[in-house]
């Protein structure tokens, strides 16, 4: 199991209703590649990553960070002045939530490339929903193993039409609300 896998091949066997070893390497290919696609769709590493970022100042108290949720804030400097985090209620420094730096005594003036900020942002565990959507991608992918790059098929008389996708509409919706929005 790779480190950035949404799922385990555990639970994966469990949803195919699996009890045999045999595809094992095959399906833990499958949920390694899977979880790679999707963190690639939605643009953003889901587990806990630390980041250093240079960004530009714009005059204001507030500042969105380029990736959430945010966990924790190891330093903010504006130019050459480092900010320390807020230590009583009418003490100057920065707070944060989630998506937002906040500033208190201090704002981040406007310049080039003057904010600097060093930060965590992740989940500590994937979300569930994330997770369910992996496992739904992983076996879609091992069921139409067997009709790659086929869109239809007929046998006997009958013809069968096979819907060619990347997501399905349902694991789409679920993702898109993961789904990085570009700051400008």
């Amino acid at each position: 199991m790779a480190a950035s896998d949404l799922t385990t091949l555990a639970n994966i066997k469990a949803w195919l209703a699996l009890s045999t070893g045999s595809d094992d390497a095959v399906l833990a290919r499958l949920i390694t590649a899977t979880s790679s696609y999707i963190q690639s769709w939605l643009g953003r590493t889901l587990a806990v990553t630390a980041y250093d970022e240079v960004r530009n100042g714009q005059g204001g108290t507030r500042m969105a960070f380029a990736n959430a949720p945010v966990t924790a804030v190891a330093s903010l400097s504006i130019g050459s002045v480092t900010i320390p985090p807020v230590s009583g209620p009418h003490t100057a420094g920065y707070l944060f939530d989630d998506t937002l730096l906040y500033l208190r005594g201090h704002a981040f003036w406007e310049g080039e490339q003057n904010v600097s900020i060093s930060y965590s942002a992740g989940f500590a565990t994937i979300p569930p929903e994330i997770e369910q959507a992996c496992i739904e991608l992983v076996a879609q992918r091992y069921r139409e193993r067997d009709r790659i790059g086929r869109s239809s098929t007929s046998l006997q008389g009958e013809s069968a039409a096979f819907v060619v996708k990347d997501l399905s509409p349902d694991v789409q919706t679920i993702l898109q609300k993961y789904q990085k929005v570009v700051l400008l």
